[in-house]
């Protein structure tokens, strides 16, 4: 395909048609640009792959593929609290995802300038993502990478999903670097951890960290090294923060180390629902319960173990965690890599500062990184 980029006052065109302004945000898998759609005469946000001329041709065609596989995730997607792909083109062997450009922040930016947010925009936001993973997981897509910097506020209120750049896709093949596990350390569930597989109880998980994260400023699964970050994950005591309390009973549904037991979307979207009417968040038996089968959660909690050994011990021998670290029984998948956030901020589809690209963190400091799969 030929280069379709050219000069121009005001900023290049993307296919003679997407006039680039300023940028909005990077990350490890693209950046995001303010853009002008000139046939339509409206604002976009256009995300770009990074040019990076040490990769081989597998692995640019690989970062090309993982680009068109998000746009092809999100485009079967009619959500409100979905990011919209408008279009995706193509200029050589690089390609431009097109989406609608949302005004306002990532929710990490909120959080992180203005500190916070109070339980009853926790649950909110909660409700939001709910209904938009909901969506998703009935047809067939796992986000895998739910955190603040992937949600968008839009300036009138709009709560935003986005970045599907490591989202798995029922029926497809999982793309994702060698020996990588695709994700943020602080926001994946202990069954990724393990290899054990990946299902929408797994987001449900990290909207549990989300919650945590935007009502105290920071995850509770924070630490100082991966192995700390491992360890807390998969055997420390749980311990939502004290501004959790009033919702509380979802917290800790949602963070219920066996998936067979955590807190299913819509027993979650009742209670937060109940908060906002009542004030108060009724318990349910999902979200209270403590017994189940032991020996599963033994089974559940020691492969996780040694998930965590292992990527501790590598990191002693010098060895990459990322590559001990494989999402294993992900549908037809692969390797996902685990990498902290370093998302950008944009202003487009829901995800940093406007739209469409992720933005570091969620809370006030970013979890140690391992291989960037941010976008």
């Amino acid at each position: 395909m030929g280069r379709m980029v050219t000069e121009g006052a005001g900023g290049r065109v993307i296919a003679g048609r997407y006039r680039l302004h300023e940028r909005l945000g990077s990350g490890g898998m693209g950046i995001v640009w303010r853009a002008t759609d000139q046939l339509l005469a409206r604002e976009v946000a256009v995300k770009a792959l990074p040019l990076d001329e040490t990769l081989s041709a597998a692995e640019a065609r690989r970062r090309r593929e993982r680009t068109l596989r998000e746009a092809r995730a999100v485009a079967q997607l009619r959500h409100p609290h979905v990011i919209v792909v408008h279009d995706v083109v193509e200029d050589d062997e690089r390609a431009y995802m097109v989406m609608e450009l949302v005004d306002g922040g990532s929710l990490a930016d909120r959080v992180v300038g203005r500190g916070p947010v109070d339980a009853a925009e926790a649950a909110r936001i909660g409700i939001a993502l709910l209904d938009a993973l909901d969506t998703a997981h009935a047809a067939g897509i796992l986000h895998r990478d739910v955190k603040p910097s992937n949600v968008l506020l839009a300036e009138d209120g709009r709560v935003v999903l986005t970045d599907f750049g490591v989202a798995q896709v029922a029926g497809s093949t999982t793309l994702t670097e060698n020996g990588s596990f695709v994700g943020s350390p602080e926001y994946t569930a202990p069954e990724r951890m393990s290899g054990a597989g990946t299902g929408p109880e797994s987001d449900l998980w990290s909207l549990g960290v989300l919650l945590c994260a935007v009502l105290s400023g920071a995850s509770p699964f924070h630490r100082d090294s991966l192995g700390g970050v491992l360890h807390a994950v998969v055997t420390e005591e749980i311990r939502p923060p004290a501004q959790a309390g009033p919702l509380l009973p979802v917290v800790r549904g949602l963070l219920e180390r066996d998936p067979r037991r955590r807190l299913d979307a819509a027993s979650a979207q009742r209670m937060l629902r109940a908060y906002l009417s009542t004030g108060r968040t009724p318990a349910t038996a999902a979200a209270a319960a403590t017994g189940g089968p032991p020996r599963a959660r033994r089974s559940v909690k020691r492969s996780v173990l040694m998930a965590v050994l292992l990527v501790v011990a590598a990191a002693g021998a010098g060895v990459s965690a990322a590559v001990l670290l494989v999402d294993g029984g992900d549908d037809g998948s692969g390797t996902p890599a685990t990498s902290v956030p370093a998302t950008p901020t944009t202003r487009t589809a829901p995800t940093d500062r406007p739209t469409s690209a992720p933005s570091e963190p969620s809370g006030t400091q970013p979890p140690p990184s391992v291989t960037g799969s941010d976008t």
